[in-house]
């Protein structure tokens, strides 16, 4: 698919127009280093951290594809992403300031709910606005721009609690049940980061129109009109997801299973009961409406995308189990504490921040080394390296004694980051339709979110049932995870 004669945009331009993601980052990386911290501050046992994450990822699952279908129709004084932009941007302001401040846990869980919905609303029309934007020979680069932001900000962000105690003196412990002053700065400062970043983009880079876009685009018009027009059979389909979940969902409550396996039951039987949706709307022949179209491009998605879920569904799986159980493993296993008010507790977590710091700044530097590596071994097989280099440095947490060594690792893991964040997207690029670019991206999310709601569904039964409840070997279930993402990625086939 060759249809893009879009100009070439200058390096600075390009800058412009991905440097919303540095602050963006800076709310991403302040939730997953510090979400699981603040939970267990608030009385969350180790093993329902998962059920608590469950918000983030099924928010990414709901929203992302709903505003890339408006992003698609939108356009007004601010353009066709842009408003999203703002509107995000706003939204996860506010929720930074107020989600340290929650004086209980399921207060915090729901702030992180409406943190992650706010950050999705603003992220998910910056993948697309690279396509809508660049010609195929720059979305490369465009991705790898946005990667090198997410590494600096991420950067800083993570390592936010440390800096605020070391460098300013402000307390990283507090009373039993209470955030540390540390965390609670940290979610101010990315705040302010965060609106001022995604401001600068959206006053420094211009949108092309409906109609400038329709006339770049005209040679895909027949591919999207004969995709919108498949006809794909609903019923079968519901039919089977709903009987499959009704089974789990009895097998859960009759052989008293346990609670997260709920989840995957009311996840599949809502994937039947959407399709049930779906075939009575396509029976009425109303097909033109935005949920039957958002589900009809989930079954009739470009091929590279099928191919591309396996290589998604595991690395994400093997970044959620890192994300969730980090700080518990390092904290339980290097620094023999889960004493949430213990000063060894606290130092373990605020270590963890510097580690996640470590690998988003390996993962900066890789975004420049990626594009010279692609250039040697091509797509698929720089992919492959760079996960394996990931499930290298997850499966090290358990053979290293000194914490301060765990920074090594950090490099394998930063690699890997950067990779999962641009390659599979260039892989993509020249196979998504840009007439509809925000909802292929969002439907995209999909196999970035399902992982990380079946982690949420049957990681912590799988430490308690098979690990001692040890959340080091959640550490390793992520290693073995990258290691199937690199096979599943050299099965990919490229056109």
């Amino acid at each position: 698919m060759n249809y893009n004669n879009k100009p070439t945009l200058s390096f600075w331009q390009i800058w412009n127009m991905c440097f919303g993601f540095l602050g963006i980052q800076f709310g991403f990386a302040l939730q997953n280093g510090n979400v699981s911290r603040i939970f267990q501050t608030l009385g969350a046992n180790v093993d329902d951290i998962p059920i608590l994450w469950v918000a983030a990822p099924l928010t990414g699952l709901i929203v992302q594809p709903i505003i890339g279908y408006w992003s698609d129709k939108t356009w007004g004084k601010l353009g066709r992403r842009r408003p999203f932009f703002l509107y995000g941007a706003i939204l996860t302001t506010l929720s930074l300031f107020v989600m340290p401040n929650s004086p209980t846990l399921w207060i915090a869980a729901g702030m992180l709910w409406i943190m992650d919905a706010s950050i999705n609303v603003t992220m998910e029309p910056f993948r697309a606005l690279v396509g809508d934007n660049l010609p195929n020979k720059q979305r490369a680069t465009g991705y790898a721009m946005q990667s090198f932001f997410i590494g600096v900000g991420a950067v800083v962000a993570s390592a936010l609690p440390w800096m605020m105690t070391n460098w300013f003196d402000i307390a990283n412990t507090a009373a039993a049940g209470q955030i540390p002053d540390s965390v609670k700065y940290s979610f101010y400062f990315g705040a302010v980061v965060l609106l001022v970043a995604v401001g600068w983009t959206i006053i420094t880079t211009k949108e092309y129109s409906p109609e400038e876009l329709a006339a770049f685009n005209q040679q895909e018009q027949a591919e999207v009109e004969q995709a919108v027009c498949a006809q794909i059979n609903f019923s079968k389909g519901g039919s089977v997801f709903t009987v499959l979940g009704l089974a789990v969902l009895g097998l859960v409550t009759g052989l008293n299973l346990e609670k997260e396996l709920y989840l995957l039951a009311a996840g599949l039987v809502s994937f039947g009961v959407i399709q049930f949706i779906a075939a009575a709307l396509q029976a009425k022949n109303h097909t033109s409406g935005g949920f039957y179209q958002v589900v009809n491009d989930v079954f009739t998605m470009p091929e590279a995308m099928k191919q591309l879920a396996w290589v998604q569904f595991f690395s994400w799986f093997a970044l959620f189990a890192m994300w969730i159980y980090t700080t518990s493993a390092v904290t339980s296993f290097h620094y023999g504490s889960s004493d949430t008010s213990s000063l060894a507790y606290n130092n373990g977590a605020d270590w963890v921040g510097i580690l996640f710091a470590a690998y988003n700044g390996f993962a900066a530097l890789a975004a420049l080394c990626i594009p010279i590596i692609v250039k040697r071994v091509g797509l698929k097989l720089a992919h492959a390296l760079n996960l394996i280099l990931g499930a290298l440095g997850l499966a090290s947490f358990m053979f290293i004694q000194d914490p301060s060594l765990l920074i090594w690792p950090m490099i394998g893991i930063g690699f890997a980051w950067a990779s999962i964040l641009s390659l599979p997207y260039a892989m993509l690029s020249t196979s998504v339709p840009s007439h509809k670019m925000g909802v292929y991206m969002g439907i995209f999310n999909f196999f970035i979110v399902i992982p990380q709601l079946l982690a949420a569904s049957v990681l912590g039964l799988i430490l308690r049932h098979f690990f001692q409840n040890q959340p080091i070997y959640a550490l390793m279930l992520g290693a073995v995870s990258f290691v199937l993402a690199a096979v599943a990625v050299l099965r990919v086939k490229q056109s």
